[in-house]
């Protein structure tokens, strides 16, 4: 177990295709972790390494790793930088201690790089900002710079500029100790004097980044005030305390590909990004009294642990990924605070890419794992059970598209619904729900992408099938006049006859009003032992509607009238004698096709708000009003749901990616004639 101090846990941020993983890749190699310098792009990385990743070429689970750097202890997280699985990049951010946020020389901030620096932002995590791809053509330091200080909410303090761009990138300037460092084979560097030809930019910048550093701290912006500079040990241990408190973001430059200058980023993660014990103690409640309790960071504390990640494996079973806040922990057992239960184990594991390495012991800051636990899952507390502690996990991302979803091959079911139960141990955002209106099971997840992955990984895990339908509309019928009408049912062919002869009269109730049943027979026209048949035929033909065989809602029925035999009568003949009459009073009492209305809460940028207000008008959606928040505008909306099945992608692409919408059911209105004439047609058809 290393030495608290000298651990760093650390999350790699950043928009996908901006050279996150080859940034891993190229730290672990130079730091001497890994014998060669794996590349996305020929499916050689270590960090992506899963099939559906490799065939994609980007991340779509977050991996792990870890590497030794002059006796530090690094501990790396890979998240995906993709919309669909920003998720797993949530609960990785959840429990580092830091991050190294990449941003694209050629691409600049992006809107997915808005969101993960609103991650840094809310849990005011230290961060180390990488301008990465400088070798590419087109790319541009001052546009990368200038776009991360006028689109996020972070404070980049620059701190290298880089020495030519595109192919003509070699090498660094380091502000902070005023010295060139040319690349060399490996991720190393040969250090030399400034370029004439940037002394004057050089020293522009670094007045500017003693001005900033300075700005952190009363006495050193006392000092400077006085003395118009900075020396280079007080500009150096301002920037260290300004890092690790997140007050400034250091900003580095470089190109992870071609791994030049990947030494000098693993200097600047020892130097400037802080450890679990200056990050300070984790706070969570006692499961037993609710009372707020801290735990220090050190190995001599009670042990606390947070699961923030699953994985399903059909061989080796259930993995749980943990973070460990304090405490010292040993192979043995512990106790799930969230759950209440004692878990055991044998053996703790240190993740490396794909593989699992054993070990003896792990303390704070570390991220472990542990196979086969009987009771824990995502989001639980692991901890001592005399000294017991609940954390607060981050809450999932919802789920944004659902489809119906069937296995590839009839008889599967069973087998593929099971696959998707393991798969949501592994993610949280994924959902399997039964709707009762229209008989499917629907998976619901946070994009297309991500489905269409869960799918690939059922089939090569489990070697079932998934397939994927729109879902059924849950249409309903109603009427909008009232009716009477008798139903008759007389069958006499030898022998003990039926009988059952009924009139209803029947009426519209409010929208939201159910079913009602009045029995209003005088004179026992209708033995009292047949009224509830009768109500019983009406509720078994109400499941079925005349408009397109839709169920029925919002009625009033009463039964007013009718006649029985007094051999031939029976409850199964004023069962059939209900439903009849129900359905000739319904034909006559102007019936209607319902369809279910959702309220809308959609988030947009100000530049978007009129294309999304017109798209939700073409789908007869309705706009209640507008709210403004930090940066975006909020839209409520009320939109028929057969309009937005497939909003999710739609909206991503009216918006460049940069909406988010949920969606909640408001009530049924009834249809208009137009569309409904499609929905009939259809249900005829079928």
């Amino acid at each position: 177990m290393h030495e608290t101090s000298l651990v760093r846990n650390v999350v790699l941020l950043g928009h996908g295709k901006c050279g996150k993983t080859s940034l891993a890749e190229a730290l672990l190699f130079t730091a001497g972790k890994t014998s060669r310098l794996g590349k996305v792009d020929d499916g050689s990385s270590i960090m992506d390494f899963e099939p559906e990743e490799v065939s994609r070429h980007f991340t779509i689970s977050s991996s792990f790793n870890n590497y030794t750097w002059k006796k530090h202890l690094v501990f790396l997280a890979d998240p995906p930088g993709d919309d669909n699985f920003v998720n797993e990049a949530l609960f990785a951010s959840r429990v580092a201690d830091c991050a190294l946020f990449v941003v694209g020389a050629v691409l600049g901030v992006k809107f997915q790089t808005e969101k993960f620096a609103a991650m840094v932002a809310d849990r005011q995590l230290p961060a180390l900002l990488f301008v990465n791809k400088m070798d590419r053509e087109r790319a541009d330091f001052e546009s990368a710079v200038q776009s991360i200080e006028e689109g996020l909410p972070l404070n980049p303090a620059v701190i290298q500029l880089p020495i030519g761009a595109e192919a003509d990138f070699k090498g660094v300037v380091d502000l902070v100790r005023n010295k060139a460092f040319l690349f060399e084979a490996n991720g190393k560097v040969r250090e030399t004097e400034v370029p004439a030809d940037m002394a004057a930019a050089v020293a522009g910048r670094r007045e500017a980044l003693m001005e900033k550093v300075a700005e952190t701290d009363d006495d050193l912006i006392e000092k400077f005030l006085e003395e118009g500079t900075l020396s280079d040990e007080d500009l150096l241990q301002g920037l260290k305390a300004a890092a690790k408190t997140g007050k400034l973001h250091p900003v580095a430059v470089g190109a992870a590909l071609p791994n030049a200058g990947t030494g000098l980023l693993l200097d600047l993660i020892n130097d400037l990004m802080p450890s679990p014990a200056e990050r300070g103690p984790q706070t969570g409640t006692d499961p037993r009294t609710g009372d707020v309790v801290e735990r220090e960071p050190a190995p001599e504390a009670p042990l606390s642990a947070l699961v923030f990640k699953t994985i399903a494996d059909p061989y080796a079973g259930r993995l749980n990924i943990f973070r460990v806040y304090s405490g010292a922990l040993e192979a043995g057992s512990f106790y799930n605070a969230s759950k209440g239960a004692a878990e055991k184990f044998g053996q703790l594991l240190l993740l490396e890419g794909k593989e699992h390495k054993p070990v003896d012991q792990a303390g704070p800051g570390m991220i472990v794992a542990v196979a086969k636990l009987k009771d824990t899952g995502t989001g639980d507390t692991l901890c001592a059970e005399n000294a017991p502690v609940r954390y607060e996990p981050p809450a999932p991302i919802e789920p944004v598209i659902s489809y119906a979803v069937t296995s590839g091959q009839k008889g599967d079911e069973e087998k593929l619904f099971a696959s998707i139960s393991k798969l949501l141990d592994e993610d949280p955002t994924l959902r399997l729900t039964r709707q009762p209106d229209t008989r499917e099971i629907l998976v619901s997840g946070v994009g297309q992408m991500h489905l269409e992955v869960i799918g690939e990984r059922i089939k090569r895990k489990y070697g079932v099938d998934m397939s994927l339908q729109v879902p059924k509309v849950a249409y309903k019928e109603t009427i909008k006049g009232k009716a009477r009408a008798q139903g008759r049912h007389k069958k006499q062919t030898g022998g003990h006859g039926q009988f059952g002869d009924s009139w209803l009269e029947i009426e519209p109730l409010p929208r939201g009003g159910g079913f009602q049943f009045e029995d209003r027979i005088v004179g026992g026209v209708i033995p009292r032992q047949y009224i509830p048949a009768v109500e019983k035929g009406v509720v078994e033909a109400m499941s079925e509607g005349v408009v397109a065989g839709y169920p029925m809602v919002d009625l009033k029925v009463a039964v007013v009238d009718g006649s029985y035999h007094p051999v031939d009568s029976s409850e199964m003949a004023f069962k059939i004698s209900g439903a009849l009459a129900f359905r000739k009073a319904v034909e006559e009492a102007k019936p209607v096709l319902l369809e279910p209305i959702m309220t809308m809460t959609v988030r947009v940028p100000q530049d978007a708000v009129g294309d999304v207000i017109g798209d939700l008008n073409s789908r007869r959606g309705r706009v209640l009003g507008m709210d403004s928040e930090a940066k975006n505008e909020v839209i409520t909306a009320q939109v028929p749901m057969a309009e937005i099945q497939q909003y999710a992608p739609d909206l991503t692409s009216i918006t460049g990616g940069r909406g988010t919408f949920s969606v909640e059911i408001s009530h049924y209105e009834e249809m208009p004639a137009q569309a409904a004439e499609k929905v009939i047609a259809a249900a005829k058809a079928q």
